[in-house]
């Protein structure tokens, strides 16, 4: 705890401190980089964490590179992140030219546009790497909170991937701070002190305290060390010496700062005036007026210093004690002292810098509509260069400022969009509902569409303003004569792919109908990504080859602007992977990365990585905090995945519990139809042959692919596999001569592979072996890892049933294996059931027999003693062929091929031993 005196000597904070030590050793012997973010209440000792762990890796070598947030500076783009590397910026000179460019532009040191997002963060990682190749580095942001949008993305760019160097990166943050766009939801809460640690650590600040009085600082203070450094200091002497009582109440947490604005009143008028300036300032501010000598800069500093509100830190900055004094200092300036302050800090910058404008706005009482159009300007090339949070914030600053309410309409309208486009979207939705209390100006209702639809789709899990505002929004955007690129960008194409997700997510034909009208006013990439969803059997044919040669040559032109339809399209065919994430360089607000993070989720699933499972529910957190609900539901749907594969079903059921009403509230058909299959699904896994294929059946017709399932493919191969296991071939064969019918092969490499699979359930025991080979072969099949473990156990526990142990038991063994990485214990069990399986006849289990039916088991039992089907119908008082066809579905129920097998397939009924033919 920062006593204020530079003392870095913590007390208690061992979890802490080893955690930290630990991560410094790491770096220190090549071992690794890691990043972490201390998490704590104002007052609770991160910044001396902060300060101790710099003390540490000074003593040890490492190169301490360390910048804090400001309140003041939130809306100044790579801010923080000059901060951080302003120490290396001579060693630009080393990195790569364009390395090199992107990170001078991004911190105003050269002329032009700053590139995305991706590039600043590659060029500072590379920056970094070079540093820790002459010694270990450590990085600490404060007040992570107060960072701007940019640098802060930059930071989590490098919390992502800072692990392969010698480096440690440390931040800290409030739990009551704005939220912060997608950073990870894991972090170490700094707790507050326990008496023990507390009663120490005032005794090292205030030894001559009475030993009542400590007692009761102590206990007021709950462990806060802030409180334990100032109240003491407010007491009169003959409270602090135990003469006279203590008041009934100390203030703590707000009052706190009500401490600080006491302290404030006997400053001179030229300290609080150094103290405002700094509080506004946010960069450590100006010791003095320009001209002034260094005496009176001493006066000046003299009482700040002396009453504990400030010092120098070792740049020779003016920085407060704690947030705190800052917020005092703010609270007890006038209007008129505050917009003077910031008048005074606006001449001291130059014309272009964007702090600049900020502070005149401050500055300015009332109307001032060429300020307003200067804002409006500044936002807009912000938001142009990627910045679309900071770009918000101009705007609606420009909007307070406008003399018209059209034009102070227009301003928020546009500050609402690049609120949600930048991942502020509670901040939207406030914008949004100010905008719904007054009149929209027409020429921009269709942003203000927009901007509806994107606050109701993502935060308000609401698709009803999409089919009411949006199809009249495209009708009059594509009207003749209205406006184009110049005025709207590409709202358009912005329009239809929030349109297409609507209609996608709920099949609501008034979504599908307007898409189809306004296909031709779009880019080929929102074309594809229209065909790849609209009706797949029958329109998404070569999307995947057309999808991959699009990536290709974007990546080989450097070209982003349809990344984000690319990457919809792409989740239609199970076609993401490395390639496409590598488009996003440009792109780093929530938005995007929510989107990134969805389109992983299930690409982990497929592609066999389930330790990522857990990803999903921190995901699910991290878009609850920002306020995506919609993508926290489905995040946690996607996680559902996970579980239905591992044949976790109470996990499935509470997972549904949880968003099945939202879902349902939203009519939000893709989730809820998903976890239909997903229980189907999971009762394959227990060999509920008969419920899984209920469910599935009332998702799909024998026979038929159903347009408005767009992801047909993925339930399809379960359809076959319950429909034989249930003795309805002849709906199984149908179901395969449809997908072939409709060239399902040819839509991705996913559906190839499953329409094969399919295809090798289906056939004879002669055909077998050359259909699943067929399967195995298709390009790219090993990497749907669970769906060919699923077909190596049909296979062979086929070739069991034939007799061909040796062949059987190396499929089985594979597929085992699989099932175990996967930790999938029902098809693990499945496996392990089929290798104890002696002379081609399969274990009985109990999940076989409790598959049939009470008329179905009574007939197995009377067949395995040897019975005809007449004797069977004869004793039952049914005909031979109702036994007939009862024994068809019996069969692969319990996965045997003849009446022999029927008496070891079955278990004994109550007080009877084993059944035996005859008997």
């Amino acid at each position: 705890m920062d006593s204020g005196l530079g003392d870095t000597t913590l007390v208690g904070r061992r979890r802490e401190r080893t955690l930290l030590e630990g991560s410094l050793e790491r770096a220190r012997s090549a071992a690794g980089g890691s990043a972490m973010v201390l998490r704590g209440d104002a007052g609770i000792g991160k910044t001396a964490l902060l300060d101790w762990t710099a003390a540490r890796a000074g003593q040890s070598g490492f190169t301490v590179l360390r910048a804090g947030g400001s309140e003041a500076e939130v809306g100044i783009a790579f801010g923080a992140l000059h901060q951080v590397l302003g120490p290396l910026l001579e060693k630009t000179r080393a990195l790569p030219q364009q390395q090199r460019a992107a990170l001078e532009r991004a911190l105003g040191l050269r002329d032009g546009l700053p590139s995305g997002g991706f590039m600043v963060g590659a060029s500072a990682l590379a920056l970094l790497a070079k540093e820790t190749r002459r010694r270990p580095v450590l990085i600490l942001v404060d007040d992570l909170h107060w960072v701007d949008s940019s640098s802060a993305a930059v930071f989590l760019f490098l919390h992502q991937r800072i692990t392969d160097l010698r480096a440690v990166m440390v931040c800290s943050s409030r739990p009551d701070g704005p939220a912060l766009d997608g950073w990870p939801a894991h972090p170490v809460d700094v707790e507050a002190l326990s008496g023990e640690y507390s009663r120490a650590l005032l005794r090292r600040w205030h030894p001559a305290l009475a030993a009542a009085t400590a007692q009761r600082v102590v206990d007021e203070a709950a462990g806060n060390p802030l409180a334990l450094a100032e109240l003491p200091g407010q007491l009169a002497s003959e409270h602090r010496m135990g003469i006279v009582p203590l008041p009934e109440r100390l203030p703590l947490g707000k009052r706190l700062e009500a401490l600080f604005v006491r302290r404030l009143g006997p400053l001179p008028p030229d300290a609080a005036r150094l103290l405002l300036l700094t509080a506004l300032d946010g960069a450590g501010g100006a010791l003095a007026e320009p001209g002034s000598g260094a005496d009176r800069t001493e006066q000046v500093l003299g009482p700040i210093e002396a009453g504990g509100l400030a010092r120098l830190d070792h740049a020779g900055r003016l920085v407060f004690r704690h947030p705190l004094v800052r917020s005092a200092v703010l609270a007890s300036a006038s209007p008129d002292q505050l917009r003077a302050a910031h008048r005074t800090l606006a001449e001291r910058l130059h014309e272009d810098d964007p702090r600049r404008l900020l502070h005149e706005a401050a500055a300015t009482e009332g109307p001032a509509e060429p300020l307003a159009a200067r804002l409006q300007e500044a936002g807009t090339r912000i938001a142009l260069r990627g910045g679309d949070a900071e770009g918000a914030l101009l705007l609606d600053r420009a909007a307070a400022l406008s003399a018209d309410p059209e034009a102070r309409a227009r301003r928020l309208t546009w500050a609402a969009v690049m609120s949600a486009r930048g991942g502020r979207l509670a901040y939207a939705a406030r914008l949004v509902e100010e905008l719904k209390r007054g009149p929209v100006p027409q020429d921009v209702a269709p942003l203000f569409a927009y901007a509806v639809v994107y606050v109701d789709q993502s935060h308000h899990v609401d698709f009803g303003s999409s089919f009411s505002l949006l199809p009249a929004a495209l009708a009059a955007l594509t009207a003749p004569g209205a406006p184009g690129a110049p005025v709207y960008g590409d709202l358009v194409e912005q329009m239809f792919f929030k349109l297409l997700l609507a209609a996608t997510y709920t099949g609501d034909p008034r979504g599908w109908e307007t898409l189809e009208r306004h296909r031709e006013h779009v880019s080929p990439a929102a074309q594809l990504c229209h065909r790849a969803w609209a009706d797949p059997p029958r329109t998404a044919h070569g999307v995947e080859a057309e999808l991959r040669a699009t990536v290709a040559r974007m990546a080989a032109q450097r070209e982003t602007g349809h990344a984000w339809l690319l990457l919809w399209a792409a989740a239609a065919v199970d076609g993401a992977g490395p390639d496409l994430w590598r488009l996003f360089s440009g792109e780093h607000a929530y938005a995007t990365q929510g989107s990134l993070a969805k389109a992983r989720s299930h690409h982990a699933f497929l592609r066999g990585r389930w330790d990522a499972a857990e990803d999903c529910l921190r995901e699910a957190d991290t878009a609850e905090e920002l306020g995506y609900h919609t993508n926290a539901l489905l995040f946690r749907h996607y996680y559902a995945y996970f579980l239905a594969g591992r044949g976790d079903e109470q996990g499935l059921r509470e997972v549904r519990e949880r968003i099945e009403p939202a879902a349902r509230a939203a009519r939000m058909r893709f989730v809820t139809d998903h976890l239909d299959h997903l229980q189907a699904l999971a009762a394959l896994a227990h060999n509920r042959h008969e419920e899984a294929y209920a469910r599935l059946r009332r998702m799909t017709t024998p026979g038929e692919l159903p347009g408005e399932l767009t992801w047909f493919h993925l339930p399809f191969f379960d359809f076959v596999a319950a429909a034989l296991h249930c003795g309805r071939r002849a709906e199984a064969l149908a179901h395969v001569a449809a997908a072939r019918a409709a060239r399902m092969a040819e839509i991705s490499a996913h559906h190839a592979f499953l329409l094969a699979a399919a295809t090798a359930l289906v056939a004879g025991d002669d055909e077998v072996d050359a259909a699943c080979a067929t399967a195995y072969a298709v390009p790219g099949a090993d990497r749907w890892v669970f769906d060919v473990a699923r077909l190596r156990l049909a296979h062979g526990s086929r070739l069991r049933r034939l007799g061909r142990r040796a062949e059987a038991d190396e499929l089985l063994h594979a597929a085992l294996r699989t099932f175990r990485e996967l930790r999938a214990a029902p098809w693990a069990e499945q496996c392990r059931a089929a290798l104890l399986a002696a002379d081609g006849l399969p274990v009985a289990t109990a999940a076989g027999a409790d598959a049939l039916t009470a008329q179905e088991l009574r007939i197995a039992r009377l067949v395995a003693t040897g019975l005809t089907n007449k004797e069977v119908g004869a004793a039952l008082h049914l005909s031979p062929r109702t036994v007939g066809a009862a024994l068809y579905r019996i069969f692969p129920k319990l996965g045997i091929t003849s009446r022999a097998a029927l008496a070891r397939a079955l278990p004994a009924p109550p007080g009877h031993g084993p059944l035996r033919p005859g008997s």
